[in-house]
């Protein structure tokens, strides 16, 4: 049974399954994406928010603070070999407000046994569609500091 590593700067880190994911309330989205090998793509998803997931996990932020929020990032790697990086302010309420899921379930099948699916529904390029997610990281950079 597939599983994801949910960790770093959370009060509650985890190893999630695809069953796991279902405690959540699950979400549909209807989707077509341009794949860089097979064009145009028509799928639906459902599956968890991942900002409910992560929410969850008691991320290591004040609440209160927008721009405390706004510096944190989510970095997503596939058993596909893909990997990419989200802000959590496109995942925020507050900021993007993008439904991005954690898929449980792909055009009607369980994905148990594939593991989930990162989903973006507002991207046309399918890029950010992560399989079989394995990490989802959470935290935040230190910035360069400049030299003289």
């Amino acid at each position: 049974m597939a599983e994801l590593m949910l960790h770093g700067a959370l009060d509650h880190p985890a190893n999630l399954s695809v069953a796991d994911l279902r405690r959540w309330a699950q979400h549909r989205a209807a989707v077509t994406f341009d794949c860089a090998t097979d064009g145009s793509r028509r799928h639906v998803f459902e599956g968890p928010l991942l900002r409910e997931v992560v929410a969850d996990a008691g991320p290591a932020f004040d609440v209160r603070r927008r721009k405390d929020r706004s510096r944190f990032l989510l970095a997503v790697s596939g058993g596909d070999g893909h990997h990419t990086v989200l802000s959590w302010a496109e995942l925020d309420a507050d900021f993007g407000d993008a439904p991005v899921l954690l898929a449980t379930r792909l055009d009607g099948e369980d994905l148990d046994e594939a593991g989930s699916q990162l989903v973006v529904p507002s991207d046309r390029c399918g890029a950010r569609y992560v399989s079989a997610v394995t990490h989802v990281w959470f935290g935040t950079m230190t910035p360069p500091v400049p030299g003289p």
